[in-house]
């Protein structure tokens, strides 16, 4: 197939003055060229068209492709995600992942908690903070744990996530909504396990590639997986699949309950955390899971599995692949 490739090149945004932390979801000239020879391995013709802006740019000019491979996070906005699909619609343009209502469904947490929680899945309770007052409105026991409502990559996690008293919440909740201009989602804190769950395919073709626990170490941020834990991953963290066993099939279970009920296509990451009784229960989905080879959850979990990077692209396009019009007599 002729395949172009979108996304948002880290570097670009860095000599723009953006902070790494700020750049954090971009990704790097190594990840792209990862999926690009990957790609071209498959035997596809591979195009590199970069950012949203040159994608429209392209598509007035009249260009198109059999297929978009998108991994664009987008640069602003609650629905950020959901700009490259969006546009791909409007252009009648065959393209990887989810749809533009999916995208931005799942970047708000909270959104996404409330539609899964309606679907009868486990999610702990919790508490959209748009203006301190708003947590006059808080009846969860602590501990609880704060973070920005629309960000990923672990931004805006720390050490201090994991909130023991009230006057603390406060602080934490007020430096989030002056830092990442968006509410905070305050949530029950989970002191169980912690897992991430791959996902391949669509709809009822989902399958898991694998479950992997997260375990941190000494020298960990406490609390959870942080933007540090996450981009230090080899010194502060030890990640191992979920032995089998009932666990396992509760988090599986979970995990694609989750991806189908949120509209997730051809391949996603799904974060779980054990409760106090040991439940896993739905933290939140990653739709546009990162691809950077050795060091992103969902490359980890299929090398784990025992695949290689190329049968992960396979899979993903192969998924996509099902979505394309039928050739024209």
């Amino acid at each position: 197939m002729r395949i172009a490739m979108t996304y948002d090149l880290r570097s670009d945004y860095l000599a723009l003055g953006w902070s790494p932390e700020a750049a954090a979801e971009f990704d790097s000239e190594k990840t792209i060229g990862a999926i690009e020879s990957a790609l071209r391995e498959l035997g596809h013709d591979v195009t590199r068209v970069g950012r949203c802006v040159e994608l429209a740019r392209r598509f007035v000019a009249g260009e198109r492709w059999d297929l978009v491979f998108n991994i664009c996070e987008g640069a602003w906005g609650r629905s950020r995600e959901a700009q490259v699909p969006a546009l791909c619609e409007a252009f009648d343009q065959p393209y990887t992942f989810c749809d533009p209502l999916t995208a931005a469904l799942t970047l708000d947490k909270a959104l996404a908690k409330r539609v899964v929680r309606d679907a009868g899945l486990r999610t702990p309770d919790f508490l959209v903070v748009e203006r301190l007052a708003d947590l006059d409105a808080l009846r969860m026991s602590f501990p609880v744990f704060a973070k920005p409502l629309a960000e990923g990559t672990g931004k805006g996690i720390d050490g201090r996530s994991m909130i023991e008293d009230r006057a603390t919440l406060q602080a934490v909740c007020c430096d989030l909504l002056k830092r990442y201009k968006q509410p905070a989602l305050v949530e029950e804190y989970l002191p169980g396990r912690e897992v991430t769950v791959g996902i391949t395919g669509t709809d009822r073709e989902a399958r898991v590639v694998a479950a992997m626990e997260i375990q941190l170490r000494d020298n960990a941020e406490r609390g959870g997986y942080s933007y540090v834990n996450k981009e230090e991953w080899e010194h502060r963290v030890t990640l191992r699949l979920v032995e089998a066993g009932p666990f396992r099939l509760e988090c599986e279970a979970l995990a694609l309950g989750a991806y189908r009920v949120l509209g997730c296509r051809d391949a996603a990451r799904v974060d779980l955390r054990a409760d106090a009784q040991g439940r896993p229960c739905f933290l939140e989905v990653n739709p546009l899971a990162g691809l950077n080879p050795g060091h992103s959850d969902l490359p980890l979990l299929n090398e784990m599995a025992g695949h290689t990077y190329r049968d992960l692209i396979a899979a993903i396009v192969e998924s996509a692949s099902r979505r394309l019009p039928a050739p024209r007599s």
